[in-house]
């Protein structure tokens, strides 16, 4: 990659856009590759040759505010900007300005990422001598630096930078110090967020734990909850209003522990009546342990899983026959989904039975229930669930399918093409799927239909499939496992070819060249 200033005739706003643009791209895990961040480098470096400092705080800014992309930065122009034979005039400059009174910050950032250990040192010092929140995240990528000199000025500045001014350099090191965390040398910058955030005034840590990314929010959780700085109203607060099922679950289990311990049952009575499953389970668990297994027993419908297993554990104690309790459900005037599930977790397969009168209830999800307690019991008959391929409901078509798929062979060989052409998606979906274990030309034949389907959905996994196919049937002969094989007649062949033609614009020349000679191969 040769790296010229550019970006001549432009203005600095529609650089900034240009910039923002690539950033966003780089910080999606599908389009960061090679190229992003090759564009993103050139920009950045052309931005700095230019000059422009305006432009250039504004692009350290948006850089900082995304660690990823800060890393990638650093490992692709360490790797590639920073190893040209003959490196170019503006980098030249670049590592020369370091010496001047006054050093572009943006230039500073680049210049740590430099592949020379004495470059990338003498950057951590212009970063620590005039320290800015937005040249954090680069600093705590040094304080992991394979070169010790490198990573011990990195690591007392950074630490003196937090133990001074937490509530401005703490929020800024957080994030990539989260990031490098798991890497050999990572582990400084983590442990010395951390006792940053325990000495840190109130203020700060509130600060942290409330506008930061998921990590951040659970490592301030986990630490005030380790040091019992939460009351337990704010806890029960945080069980019920909480987001983040790790966050909930923590709020939850210290919340409950501590009711138990004080016994405060109307706090494990309000929490069981929660709308999120594992706060349920957690306070369910709790009045089990204070000895209320008769209040804890009447969850047996509940519509989680693991409530209903709670549940009958309570059952047991206090003598209730949860089977029992589920066949007078399921065979009662208003079932529920929770009951069907319970019984089909309780029953054995002699019980089944009992469910196939639920498959024309009325309630779609009752029929989706009934259909899969019947798969969970391996007592689905095939008769009785084939109608229900075409239910109006698409969560009934989805179980029904997932019934019948194993025993697909044994289906009208006509009904998985009549779905796939069907007018609404989730029929479609279903005779795909019912086509998935059929030998590779009917699977090939499936996958192109699907390549061109109007949803996108269905259309991306269609071109996954062709994709997945053609490459293994390219594949060198020496892998243990077969190549895939078209055994076709010569209108079936010819029907391929006929489907490759009209998909070719949605699979790409490489695939359509792949699948063509494939074709060529079994004609």
């Amino acid at each position: 990659m040769t790296w010229t200033p550019g970006h001549r005739g432009e203005t600095s706003a529609e650089t900034k856009a240009a910039l923002e643009v690539a950033i966003a791209a780089a910080t999606q895990r599908s389009a960061a590759g090679r190229k992003t961040v090759e564009h993103l480098t050139f920009l950045v470096n052309g931005v700095v040759a230019n000059a422009d400092h305006d432009l250039g705080r504004a692009a350290l800014r948006a850089l900082a505010r995304s660690p990823k992309v800060v890393a990638r930065l650093d490992e692709h122009a360490r790797q590639v900007l920073w190893c040209l034979p003959d490196q170019s005039p503006p980098l030249v400059r670049l590592v020369a300005g370091l010496t001047r009174p006054t050093v572009d910050p943006l230039a500073v950032a680049m210049a740590s990422t430099h592949r020379d250990g004495r470059v990338r040192e003498r950057a951590v010092r212009s970063m620590l001598d005039d320290p800015r929140p937005d040249l954090v995240p680069f600093l705590v990528l040094r304080t992991g630096d394979w070169v010790q000199q490198v990573r011990d000025r990195a690591r007392a500045g950074l630490a003196l930078l937090l133990a001074d001014d937490p509530a401005t350099y703490l929020p800024a090191a957080m994030p990539m110090a989260l990031l490098v965390d798991a890497r050999s040398r990572g582990g400084f910058a983590a442990n010395q967020v951390t006792a940053t955030l325990l000495s840190a005034p109130p203020a700060v840590r509130r600060m942290v734990g409330t506008s930061g990314s998921a990590a951040q929010r659970r490592l301030v959780f986990e630490m005030e909850v380790a040091q019992r700085w939460l009351r337990i109203e704010d806890l029960v607060a945080a069980a019920e209003s909480e987001t983040d099922v790790r966050i909930r679950s923590l709020a939850a289990e210290a919340a409950c522990r501590e009711a138990v311990w004080t016994g405060r049952l109307p706090i494990l009575r309000r929490l069981a009546r929660s709308r999120r499953p594992d706060v349920r389970a957690i306070a369910l668990t709790g009045l089990l342990r204070v000895g209320e297994p008769a209040e804890v027993a009447t969850r047996l419908d509940d519509p989680a899983s693991l409530v209903r297993a709670i549940a009958r554990e309570a059952a047991r104690r206090v003598g209730t026959d949860a089977l029992a309790h589920y066949r007078a459900a399921v065979t009662g005037p208003a079932p529920t989904p929770g009951a069907v599930h319970g019984f089909s977790e309780s029953a054995s397969e002699a019980d089944a039975p009992l469910l196939n009168g639920l498959l024309t209830h009325p309630a779609a999800t009752i029929r989706a229930a009934a259909v899969r307690g019947l798969r969970q019991l391996d007592a689905v008959d095939s008769g009785r669930v084939l109608p229900l391929l075409t239910d109006p409901a698409p969560s009934v078509v989805r179980e029904a399918t997932t019934a019948l798929r194993p025993v697909a062979a044994t289906l009208p060989a006509e009904l998985p093409w009549q779905l796939l052409t069907g007018a609404r998606v989730e029929l479609r979906r279903a005779g795909y799927r019912l086509l998935g274990t059929a030998p590779v030309a009917v699977r090939l034949r499936a996958a192109l239909l699907l390549a061109v389907d109007p949803d996108p959905g269905l259309s991306q996994r269609g071109r996954a499939d062709v994709t997945g196919l053609v490459r293994d049937a390219s594949r060198t002969t020496w892998r243990r496992t077969p190549l895939p094989t078209l055994d076709v007649t010569t209108d079936q062949h010819a029907d391929l070819l006929v489907l490759a033609r009209r998909a070719a614009p949605a699979l790409g020349e490489e695939v359509s060249d792949l699948l063509a000679a494939w074709l060529r191969r079994s004609a």
